[in-house]
């Protein structure tokens, strides 16, 4: 059966190269028909308003117009979703063109071409082999009634028998079928050759199917572009004419806590990082005479609010003026959650090498030194700042924030070491090290005006004014919500301290500024839930170094809390600092 199947396709005319080329040429256009086919979103066939009602971005367009019914018209919000409606329904409209234009010059020639015309050309060639193999059983059957003639006529001797007529007739009866059948299949052969011929002058046909649909796809892009940039400049345009100054507000994609000072300077335009600006504009508005300021924490619900307004609308900042604990603490949030601190990461080592010189002209050279070598944007909020907390300094009769009290609070958020991982020695050089950072930070308070000479002018953007007194924010006490790191003040008046060695005169005028840090008996930290007793041996309650001590302890990061804990508690000895402004020796 094989061999007889092998010998027909020998006897079967030569493949054309063109023949080789139809069956992968109808596969390919039902394939490409088929999935293109289901990347239509309308529905097939119909008109352009039916189609354009079953597109979901009609549907995402009827949705936000019922949306902005119920929005103010002349809101950001309502206006933008007005005009997303409205290039919603354009885009589906321009989709629905698409569409429809696809099915017309792709889809429906694909479909003629994979189901009528390559098919056709696929029937002739089947039809040609058939008679092909018909013509050749014949021709096989003639040539067996020749043999069997020539050896009936050889064995009987008698030509005019009925035998030798009637196998001349049935040749000849097969030989006029032979010539039918042979006339068939040239003339199918024919006919199929010019078939193949067409196929092969509309190759190039077929494939501009094929050019054409990216150069409809291409359009079709084009066109949605053209208009989501018409509109988006136009939405633009609406929206800046009721935005505030760019300098004033943060960019929705800005951040403004925990992001670099140079990305947030860049980002807005700014020369003062906005928080800094922001926070002292109105301390100095509403805050210079507060007692305890930078050193009593907000409720944490206010600080909170306060950091968000500043990052979202601080045109809305004029309400919290009136609380000016949570502006220092809004204040010191932002200089903590800088990636780097201010004074930077690469001085850092230079920062304390000027705080352990002895000589105070050595240590103030010192540090005008390291100062000059601080980035520009770096130097500029650093002196802005440091000409902040001078001024601050001038009013510690009624505030009672000397420099070495704001530096204990102010300090460890000012400068702090990189983190490295390191045994119990490097933890302990880094506990100790922020008892440095006070005394550069006070040094660089009260030399300020040599430090950074010349006057400054604190609204530098133009874009803050002095804000009338408002109401307390809130009715809860300043101490009811704490963050980190913050004592709470004991609701009981202090007992009498213990008594204790005789005072020095620098430790009287620490006791009589840090005297409300140390109230009570016991320390309070919310998120870490430690409790750190105020009865060190040899220290009493009260004391203004003991104060000043404890205030750098509860600036630490946590990590370092418990080793600056035990620190304390067995390598101080009464007597050995008189107080704060001997801390950074």
């Amino acid at each position: 059966m094989m061999k007889r199947q092998l010998h027909r396709m020998r006897q079967l005319p030569h493949t054309h190269p063109v023949e080789q080329r139809l069956e992968p040429a109808k596969r390919a256009a039902h394939n490409v028909h088929k999935r293109l086919q289901a990347c239509l979103q309308g529905q097939s066939g119909a008109d352009m308003d039916k189609r354009v009602k079953k597109l979901p971005l009609m549907a995402l367009s009827t949705t936000m117009a019922e949306s902005f019914k119920e929005l103010d018209p002349d809101s950001s919000m309502g206006k933008a979703l007005e005009m997303s409606c409205a290039i919603q329904n354009q885009l589906a409209r321009i989709l629905a063109e698409f569409e429809m234009t696809l099915e017309r010059d792709v889809l429906q020639p694909l479909s003629r071409l994979s189901e009528d015309e390559l098919p056709a050309i696929l029937k002739h060639k089947k039809s040609l082999q058939k008679l092909v193999s018909d013509w050749n059983t014949l021709k096989s059957r003639l040539s067996q009634a020749a043999k069997n003639s020539g050896s009936g006529q050889g064995l009987a001797g008698n030509p005019g028998n009925y035998s030798h007529t009637t196998t001349a007739n049935k040749m000849e009866t097969l030989k006029e079928e032979e010539e039918e059948l042979k006339r068939k299949v040239e003339q199918c052969k024919d006919e199929y050759l010019a078939d193949l011929y067409h196929f092969a002058t509309k190759e190039d046909t077929y494939a501009n199917y094929f050019i054409h649909l990216m150069e409809i796809q291409a359009d079709y892009h084009r066109k949605s572009l053209s208009s989501l940039d018409t509109a988006l400049a136009e939405l633009k345009e609406n929206h800046s004419q009721t935005d505030p100054s760019p300098s004033m507000t943060a960019a929705p994609s800005s951040r403004v806590y925990g992001v670099s000072l140079g990305t947030h300077l860049q980002e807005l335009g700014r020369d003062i990082a906005l928080p800094i600006e922001a926070c002292v504009m109105m301390l100095l508005s509403e805050g210079m005479k507060e007692e305890g300021l930078f050193r009593l924490a907000a409720g944490a619900s206010v600080l909170k609010r306060l950091k968000q307004t500043m990052a979202s609308d601080p045109r809305s900042l004029q309400e919290f003026c009136s609380d000016p604990h949570a502006v220092a603490g809004a204040l010191k949030s932002y200089l903590r959650e800088l990636p780097e601190p201010l004074m930077t990461f690469d001085l850092y080592d230079d920062w304390m090498r000027a705080a352990s010189l002895k000589e105070p002209g050595a240590r103030q050279e010192a540090l005008q030194e390291v100062c000059g070598r601080l980035p520009r944007d770096n130097l500029n909020n650093l002196r802005y700042l440091m000409k902040f907390l001078a001024r601050l300094a001038e009013e510690q009769e009624v505030n009672k924030m000397t420099p070495s009290n704001i530096a204990i609070v102010l300090g460890p958020n000012l400068l702090w070491p990189p983190e490295k991982e390191g045994d119990q020695a490097q933890l302990d050089a880094a506990s100790v090290s922020s008892i440095q950072v006070v005394g550069v930070v006070e040094a660089l308070i009260q030399s300020a005006d040599t430090l950074f000479p010349g006057d400054i002018n604190f609204n530098v953007s133009g874009l803050f004014s002095a804000p009338a007194a408002q109401d307390k924010l809130s009715d809860k006490p300043a101490s009811e919500e704490l963050p980190i790191a913050m004592p709470t003040p004991a609701a009981t008046p202090a007992p009498a301290p213990a008594p204790g060695p005789a005072p020095t005169s620098a430790s009287v005028a620490a006791k009589e500024s840090l005297s409300a840090i140390s109230q009570g008996g016991q320390w309070h930290f919310r998120k870490c839930n430690y409790v750190f007793s105020s009865q060190v041996p040899g220290f009493p309650v009260g004391s203004g170094w003991r104060g000043a001590l404890e205030a750098v302890f509860l600036s630490l990061p946590v990590f370092a809390r418990s080793l600056y804990g035990s620190l304390l508690s067995t390598s101080c000895v009464p007597g050995t600092v008189s107080g704060p402004g001997d801390l950074g020796k």
